[in-house]
């Protein structure tokens, strides 16, 4: 189907479902997936139409997992109708107005404080159904970051892998996923930063594009909110923040850490995985999916790595390697 035959059959699916032709549509937002966003809206009421072409993403897995989190309590889409086959959902509107835009010294405590209050929500999901989930095992941790070797090194830079270059990689790859799989496990969002979390006036914030949450890392969301890699902040507040969500989510029986120390060093080394596994997306995304306006994001994900694999001696030859890569092809 031409992108112009699948807004038509959003258009069509919309106007079954709420019953009339009397509406506005138009764009609402996109992802870096193939998923597109549509804003319906009659009078003061509006919804959010989600295109899922079926020959590229699958719409069970957001159904499902909206129920889920729902039911927890979280602020996310609920699911009006759908079409699993067409690739078709109407969804409630949270809103249009992401962290992305309203975060900066004087909101960031406040926004921040809600979103992590919601991320224990979202995990303590865990002690009711672990196995709801698929496993961020070793075969997928290890997939993500093959995309750095992949699409960044070969891809954008235009550089070969040699077999010094695979055995650094090799051995740093091994590191982080022995660390990852050593934390404690959870439900995990897998995209939890500021572009999809939404500003909302009650049960703060709105929480999107989750349909490929997984059970893994305790670290990994964090990651993704202090470590975005579409806005940075100082490395002392990012670790007070992580010191506060290390103790929120052992008082909530998430973890059994004590050592606030060894909390930061998981956080830093998921950040090491997840910055690799980005810096291959966005490369591809620009290369394969024609989306270049990612490549803006890629040197502050460059800087989170270099950054994180300067703490820790055993990661030296990981940190001599990046440090050494030029910025552009």
């Amino acid at each position: 189907m031409t992108d112009d035959k699948r807004l038509a059959a959003v258009t069509q699916f919309a106007r079954r479902v709420l019953g009339t032709p009397e509406f506005t549509i138009a764009p609402a937002s996109s992802d870096a997936s193939f998923r597109r966003y549509f804003r319906i809206c009659r009078g003061a009421d509006s919804w959010i139409a989600m295109d899922a072409p079926p020959e590229k993403e699958e719409l069970g897995p957001f159904v499902r997992i909206a129920q889920r989190f729902g039911a927890l309590g979280l602020h996310v889409p609920e699911v009006l109708a759908c079409d699993l086959d067409a690739g078709l959902a109407l969804l409630t509107d949270l809103g249009c107005l992401p962290y992305l835009s309203t975060l900066n010294d004087a909101t960031a405590d406040r926004l921040y404080g809600d979103a992590l209050g919601a991320l224990v929500v979202l995990q303590t999901g865990t002690f009711s159904d672990p196995g709801f989930l698929p496993p961020y095992d070793e075969t997928l941790l290890r997939r993500e970051m093959e995309l750095f070797p992949e699409w960044y090194l070969r891809g954008y830079l235009g550089q070969a892998v040699s077999a010094a270059t695979r055995h650094v990689l090799d051995r740093a790859f091994d590191n982080l996923i022995t660390c990852a799989l050593h934390q404690p496990q959870v439900w995990v969002h897998r995209d939890y930063h500021s572009r999809n979390l939404l500003v909302s006036t009650r049960h703060n914030p709105g929480i999107l594009d989750f349909q490929d949450a997984v059970y893994g890392p305790i670290t990994y969301d964090l990651v993704s909110l202090l470590k975005d890699c579409y806005v940075a902040w100082p490395r002392e507040r990012v670790v007070d923040w992580v010191n506060g969500y290390c103790q929120l989510a052992r008082e909530s029986g998430l973890h059994r850490c004590e050592d606030e120390g060894v909390f930061l060093e998981w956080f830093d080394r998921m950040g090491i995985q997840r910055h690799l596994k980005v810096a291959g997306i966005f490369a591809r995304l620009s290369l394969r999916d024609g989306k270049p306006g990612y490549l803006g994001d890629l040197p502050q994900t460059m800087r989170y790595l270099r950054e994180a694999t300067a703490l820790y001696p055993d990661l030296d030859e990981l940190h001599a390697f990046l440090q050494a890569l030029p910025e552009r092809p």
